[in-house]
């Protein structure tokens, strides 16, 4: 078969074929690392074999990219995005960007609402699974007794087989956004409160702080949306979020990057109880930025323009850890992507998808569960894959979703 000659018809769908291909994997292997199964590489005898299917995931949505019709312009977008993420992948070790860049160019051609609702029902059976497996006791505790960083050696807090209930809550909030994209625009306010009413109830078995504040703005924006018609129309919307992602959620984290190292150990200071009051109520955030390991890894002076291979540490600040782990350039030009993100958005008066960006935003401050190598985790990138192509390929953008 000759795939140069292949009807636009027949390319479209075996390009889809294979971005289906690799966002199952990649699914599933989000799924699988949510659980408490071992990692895969005792099974095989190798701890590179989620690096393995990473690359093998990234390969099939190369070959998807390849196979589509390209004109001029977007050739030039991809090989300046190739050749920059190729060039961060070199510096930093991480083939995170490249293989983020090329799965959500792969799903230029996709029908988004189908995507989104694949990756919804896969997520879901895979987490209801996960907690069904402990609750039955076959795989994973219930609950977990540690101290969570709240000077209490015994607390317990449900988990479900997650491992962690801030992984457990971070499952529910995936859900529950994409329950509201796909379909909160069209649900009575009795299904909303359902599902509000259960993202209360985790929240309060997890007993998460960060979780419940996040599940009263998701819901709260999220519902505002939903019954005020005319909210998508209105630019101040759109103005405020920009405001407060990335703006705001970046330059709180270049601050708690900045003093780090006050919080308890520097008392003289006069800005020393406003900062550790802070510090309390993200339950230590700030302060193990800089005490958290040996090389104060997160603190401002880790920051390089681009990371390096040493920049490997895992801390909670999410935004944080974007620009640890990949560079300041890289996390600015990410920064940038989100404000045109929402000014797609604000074209295409798409409100719901402003929602989601908003709370996935504030989210990652205190929590870095979508800051991660595992593309199934950001449940946004094919949204964002698709309207930001849309924008550079052809310079203007389609009416909104129906």
């Amino acid at each position: 078969m000759n795939f140069l000659k292949l009807e636009d018809e027949k390319r479209i769908k075996l390009t889809n074929l294979i971005f289906y291909i690799a966002l199952t994997i990649e699914l599933l292997l989000m799924i699988y690392e949510k659980s408490e199964l071992p990692d895969p590489g005792i099974y095989f005898n190798d701890p590179r074999v989620y690096s393995l299917l990473f690359r093998g995931t990234f390969i099939l949505a190369l070959v998807a990219v390849l196979f589509m019709k390209h004109g001029k312009r977007e050739w030039i977008i991809l090989v300046a995005a190739f050749a920059f993420t190729f060039f961060c992948w070199r510096i930093s070790g991480k083939n995170d960007l490249l293989r983020i860049f090329t799965f959500m160019a792969a799903a230029r051609d996709v029908d988004i609402k189908k995507t989104m609702k694949y990756i919804f029902y896969v997520s879901l059976v895979g987490f209801a699974l996960i907690a069904l497996l402990s609750v039955i006791g076959v795989m994973g505790n219930i609950y977990e007794v540690h101290d969570y960083g709240r000077d209490n050696a015994s607390e317990l807090r449900y988990v479900f087989g997650f491992g962690h209930p801030n992984t457990l809550y971070g499952c529910v909030y995936a859900l529950s956004a994409m329950w509201m994209w796909l379909y909160g625009k069209k649900s009575g306010i009795i299904k909303w409160l359902l599902a509000f009413s259960f993202n209360i109830a985790i929240c309060f078995l997890s007993k998460s702080k960060t979780a419940l504040a996040i599940s009263v703005m998701l819901f709260a924006t999220g519902l505002i949306v939903r019954y005020w018609n005319k909210i998508a129309e209105c630019r101040i919307i759109y103005i405020l979020t920009a405001l407060v992602t990335p703006i705001f959620c970046v330059a709180f984290s270049v601050w708690s990057a900045c003093v780090s190292y006050i919080p308890r150990y520097h008392q003289e200071m006069k800005c020393h109880d406003f900062i550790s009051k802070i510090d309390e109520l993200l339950t230590n955030r700030i302060h193990d930025l800089y005490r958290g390991n040996e090389r104060h890894a997160g603190a401002i002076g880790t920051w390089k323009l681009f990371s390096d291979r040493m920049s490997e540490e895992a801390f909670d600040m999410g935004w944080v850890r974007l620009f640890y782990w990949y560079g300041i350039i890289p996390a600015v030009i990410i920064s940038l992507l989100v404000l045109l993100l929402i000014y797609i958005c604000y074209k295409k008066k798409d409100a719901m998808t402003l929602v989601i960006i908003l709370s996935l935003s504030i989210y990652t401050i205190v929590e870095a569960t979508f800051v991660s190598r595992f593309i199934g985790r950001l449940f946004i990138f094919p949204i964002a894959g698709i309207y930001l192509w849309e924008f550079f390929s052809q310079g203007k953008l389609k009416e909104e979703r129906s």
